[in-house]
């Protein structure tokens, strides 16, 4: 490893040893979504040692992202995610090497990412049928090379302790899950092989009332708004989604280093 990167990563060194180091800096990770999962298990890796990170999120930072993303602060509102988010890890390790892409996985866009490059794929993405289109691609019997992990629902939980990790087919009690099963069942569309996910049963309803962005702080791109953003000006991220729900910092987080773990425990595994 690098000199700077050797004082970054000593306590870590300590604890796995020089050989899981080598491992962890030589893996090539690729996470698709940065929200407030998507980007604390990107700033989890990166502070791990992971060195070859590729974060995938069409979207740009909007004022109800500061309670939870990791990027997000008053100071990034209206930039892109991936380009917020690559600057702040480089800001963490300038000898990372993170490609940022600004683009939407889908069915039509699935082959330009190339799955087979890399060793780890994370799942943080919020559609369902995207996340049904990763899923399934993610874990084709074909694709031997990549493991795969997958982040279920984050939203309406406040308890830490329900957190759990479990195989997706053992998931019980998440609505997310629940909805995926039943589409991939419909679609006779399944996974090539098993993966594990980071969920939780709690589902708690929303207390305050639902309401976009659309406030005299929010500074995200909307229709014609004359900003100069050509990329994505015409697009208003924030009335988009179908159903907003209350999130908490601490539960997205911990869903995010919950996978960041997963990835980092597997590299550690080795015969002594």
């Amino acid at each position: 490893m690098r000199t700077i990167e050797k004082a970054i990563l000593n306590r870590t060194t300590l604890l796995v040893g020089d050989s899981a180091m080598e491992r962890i800096a030589n893996a090539r990770v690729i996470i698709f979504g940065v929200g407030g999962v998507g980007s604390w298990c990107a700033e989890s890796l990166v502070r791990s040692g992971i060195r070859r990170m590729t974060i995938v999120d069409s979207d740009r930072v909007c004022i109800t992202n500061v309670n939870r993303q990791a990027m997000a602060t008053t100071q990034t509102v209206g930039r892109v995610k991936v380009d917020a988010l690559k600057e702040r890890l480089l800001e963490i390790n300038p000898a990372a090497e993170i490609t940022a892409i600004q683009e939407i996985f889908s069915a039509d866009t699935a082959d330009s990412f190339h799955l087979e490059e890399y060793d780890y794929i994370i799942d943080a993405i919020d559609s369902l049928k995207d996340k049904i289109e990763l899923i399934v691609r993610a874990t084709d019997k074909t694709l031997a090379k990549p493991k795969f992990y997958s982040s279920m629902g984050a939203a309406l939980k406040m308890d830490p302790t329900q957190v759990h990790i479990s195989e997706f087919w053992q998931v019980d009690g998440c609505p997310l899950a629940a909805v995926l099963r039943r589409r991939m069942r419909k679609q006779k569309r399944f996974p090539g092989r098993r993966f594990q996910c980071v969920w939780s049963p709690e589902v708690l309803p929303n207390l305050g009332q639902a309401r976009t962005c659309g406030t005299s702080a929010c500074m995200c791109p909307k229709k014609g708004n004359g900003e100069g953003r050509a990329d994505l000006a015409d697009h208003e991220w924030c009335t988009a989604k179908a159903q907003i729900n209350g999130t908490t910092a601490h539960i997205t987080a911990i869903y995010g280093f919950t996978l960041a773990g997963l990835i980092i425990q597997d590299l550690c595994k080795t015969k002594k």
